[in-house]
């Protein structure tokens, strides 16, 4: 029998309060991949520095988090841009942030889109395509990281692209598979041991409740925790912790 494993990853660097005031730190003792804001939804030089510094300390993977560039709306609505507009600005957010790691002496290892551009990807071959142009033109060795069971991860596969499939433990599961829409009541699982839980049942059962009661099959090799969710210092160290106790070895994507 093959030795579980899971990839525990998490937002960063998208506030300057989350890193002053530890936040972004605590949280990085738990997970063992940081999907670093490289200047589009969020993050500037000094917060892509100081991420990256934090994360080579704990021994963090540090992955590329690119968005649409539309600081205030958080990249969380889908933007009307072409796919070169779209190919561009990705490939412009990794290498900015790949410029700030390499003198610290830190590879990127993977890729994930972020927010609507993530689920804009999940629907659109198009975007998802143009992305993936992106990453084969930045590092072709980048992991992309994308929702286990969308068709995104064949595509990219197809590409030529290593991939790694990506469930959520602090965002409830609709029963068609799709997260609950962040507006809706029960969107977030805030309460630690209920995303441990649902953790947990992922790593070792490949199941995710859904809001109706229903199971999913979830494969997946990393999982999700917000950085922005409410508790979510607490929610990570309850799921790095439910994860070790059932036998899982919590590491990052191998490179």
């Amino acid at each position: 029998m093959s030795e579980l494993w899971m990839d525990i990853n998490s937002d960063l660097g998208e506030s300057e309060k989350s890193l002053a005031n530890g936040t972004d730190f605590e949280l990085m003792r738990s997970i063992t991949s940081a999907n670093v804001a490289c200047g589009g939804h969020a993050g500037d030089e000094r917060t892509m520095r100081e991420t990256v510094r934090i994360a080579k300390q704990l021994g963090v993977a540090v992955g590329a988090h690119p968005g649409y560039p539309d600081r205030e709306n958080f990249g969380r609505i889908e933007s009307p841009m072409s796919a070169a507009e779209v190919e561009a600005t990705v490939r412009d957010q990794i290498a900015a942030l790949a410029e700030i790691a390499a003198p610290l002496g830190v590879q990127l290892v993977h890729c994930k889109p972020h927010g609507a551009l993530y689920h804009a990807a999940n629907k659109s071959a198009e975007v998802a395509a143009a992305i993936g142009r992106a990453v084969l033109e930045s590092d072709e060795q980048l992991i992309m990281v994308g929702q286990a069971g969308s068709a995104t991860l064949t595509l990219w596969e197809s590409m030529g692209l290593s991939c790694a499939a990506e469930a959520f433990a602090d965002r409830a599961y609709e029963p068609d598979g799709i997260l609950r829409k962040r507006a809706l009541p029960g969107a977030l699982l805030d309460d630690p041991a209920m995303a441990a839980r649902q953790a947990v049942d992922i790593a070792t059962r490949q199941i995710a409740m859904a809001t109706d009661g229903t199971e999913l099959k979830v494969v997946a090799q990393t999982v999700c925790i917000h950085s922005d969710t409410p508790g979510s210092v607490a929610i990570a160290r309850a799921v790095n912790e439910a994860l070790k106790k059932a036998g899982v070895q919590v590491r990052a994507l191998p490179a």
